[in-house]
């Protein structure tokens, strides 16, 4: 019964919890403002009568609407590319790529739906290890059979669970309504207002509907239509079966191929001229959310503003309803490297990888060729200093000098409630593994269609700090990716609290013990460090990007 209460609730219980943020709350000043933001136009004070170069920023993700009001005055151009005509113009062996490019499309369309990472590998792993003894194997042999039966516990499990509750759901979706209706009856003629609902009085009926009405009424908030109310619980609850179905028919069948779509051959990592340049592709939510927080065109009147100025917002589609796959992940960082990009944005994440390998070797590519990676922590409220998160920064096969990236910053999300609550409930975090915080609650941005809306997660944390870094980048062109990781993790503002750790209910941990540095991103600091530090970039690579930004400018002044 209270899971299924907490099903109704899903989109409204944190708001209801922690109440509502203003808009532009990840903007605002820490030290002079309730609310904890990474202090953006205080940074743009001290920046004054600077002028920065154009910085490009590839968001590897979902999909980016391109012509959203907001982002179309931001978005990259390729300068070597002439659009429609079906030619490869710049020889970089993708053709008409000229907003970037789709790894999970092909020439009759594009990847949508895809199973998680754990069930490809159980279906790799199948059919010669079901049946096998362990002692009987050899010891590599043993190695990817304790490797099949975690994977096959994963996807079981799962599977029984969402079995489960999609029946619990449809067969108590009735009772829920008729709970809704019963809190109506009880009210009569009163108002419906926080206090007037959690007064009533009835059997367990009431108090199932005093629960679910209550949770879309924060205090001293009044709705006047049941229908509203009824409209949003069946909402959510077609959300909730949708979600379950779709683990059932998609993420964790076995029998479930979409990557016919695509065309290449899967099992070669080293295959790269595959895809299209439908940057969008079918759901583009999350990557043009991700990219408006990032540049969303500043100070226009227009939506909201992004955290940095000065930036082209490249579109590498490479993350499915469903787990990214790694050798997509790496064809993506080396496209956004060899087309000019100086950060890359990466918010997505899993805990199992088919070639890690192959991704480390892109990482190693970005690391040597200057560009900063920016990372989400995850969302599972776990400890990713002893819980697998990939991608990562730590490399398969170390050696003496390289054990990882000295470019990548795994980023956690805060909350903008503060004291106990400071950590955002569900950001994973670690001493070890993660850097830093960054605001990832109730993140106001761009939608496809002209839309906006809140979302939350690490995965807007770490297009925040991308942000950051892509004015320090821009403003500072003197200063390498390793400088620009250093200034951010050594400016930011220390939170000292005991928090709620994430996913340990009342337990609780001083806020500096679930990350590197213990603390916030701070814009305004880390421009003031900026502005006192003498660059390390190396002349080529300046020059190099230098000569990108002045073609990407033309280019995209071109188009328009």
């Amino acid at each position: 019964m209270k899971f299924l209460i907490s099903l109704a609730c899903l989109l409204t219980f944190q708001a209801t919890l922690f109440g509502q943020a203003p808009e532009n709350w990840f903007h605002q000043d820490p030290s002079n403002s309730e609310w904890h933001g990474v202090a953006t136009e205080q940074a743009y004070e001290k920046l004054k009568g600077k002028t920065g170069e154009m910085v490009v920023v590839a968001v590897i993700d979902s999909g980016v609407d391109i012509e959203h009001e907001d982002l179309k005055d931001v978005v990259w151009v390729n300068p070597g590319e002439i659009a429609g005509n079906g030619i490869d113009d710049d020889k970089n062996g993708y053709v008409d790529d000229v907003h970037g490019w789709n790894f999970i499309g092909g020439a009759n369309g594009n990847v949508n739906e895809d199973t998680y990472e754990a069930t490809r590998l159980y279906k790799k792993y199948k059919y010669k290890y079901e049946n096998a003894v362990r002692d009987q194997l050899s010891k590599n042999e043993q190695k990817d059979y304790d490797k099949f039966k975690i994977v096959e516990k994963e996807v079981m499990s799962k599977l029984d669970r969402a079995n489960e509750r999609l029946e619990g759901i449809e067969s108590r979706e009735a009772t829920i309504i008729s709970s809704v209706d019963a809190v109506q009856e009880a009210l009569g003629d009163m108002d419906i207002t926080a206090a007037n609902v959690s007064a009533l009085e009835g059997g367990e009926e009431v108090a199932m509907g005093k629960e679910i009405v209550g949770s879309f009424l924060g205090e001293g908030e009044e709705i006047t239509d049941f229908a509203k109310i009824k409209e949003l619980v069946v909402g959510e609850l077609d959300g909730a079966k949708n979600y379950y179905q779709g683990q059932l028919d998609h993420a964790y069948n076995i029998d479930f191929n979409p990557r016919t779509i695509v065309g290449d051959n899967y099992d070669d990592s080293s295959e790269k001229s595959y895809g299209n340049n439908d940057v969008e592709g079918p759901d583009a939510l999350h990557g043009t959310h991700v990219a408006g927080i990032i540049a969303a065109t500043r100070n226009n009147g227009v939506g909201m503003n992004g955290v940095a100025d000065n930036v082209k917002i490249m579109s590498v589609r490479t993350v499915p309803n469903g787990d990214e796959r790694d050798k997509d992940v790496a064809n993506a960082i080396r496209y956004a490297v060899d087309n000019g990009a100086s950060i890359i944005n990466m918010s997505f994440g899993k805990g199992f990888s088919w070639d890690k390998a192959v991704v480390d070797e892109a990482v190693k590519y970005a690391t040597k060729n200057d560009v900063l990676l920016v990372h989400a922590a995850g969302n599972s409220s776990q400890n990713n200093d002893n819980t697998d998160n990939f991608p990562n920064d730590s490399f398969e096969k170390k050696s003496m000098f390289c054990k990882g990236s000295s470019t990548w910053m795994e980023i956690g999300a805060l909350n903008f409630a503060q004291g106990e609550n400071f950590c955002a409930p569900f950001s994973n975090y670690g001493k070890a593994e993660v850097d830093l915080f960054s605001p990832g609650m109730q993140i106001y941005a761009t939608l496809p269609d002209n839309e906006y809306a809140n979302l939350q997660g690490t995965s807007m944390a770490a297009p925040v700090v991308a942000g950051v870094a892509a004015i320090l980048r821009s403003y500072f062109p003197e200063l390498s990716a390793e400088q620009v990781k250093e200034i951010l993790e050594s400016t930011v503002t220390p939170i000292n609290e005991q928090v709620i750790i994430p996913g340990e209910k009342d337990k609780k941990a001083a806020f500096s013990s679930l990350s590197v540095t213990g603390g916030v991103v701070n814009a305004e600091s880390a421009v003031a460090k900026a502005m006192n530090t003498k660059g390390k970039r190396k002349k080529k690579i300046r020059e190099k990007a230098k000569t990108n930004s002045m073609k990407v400018a033309k280019a995209a002044a071109g188009r328009v």
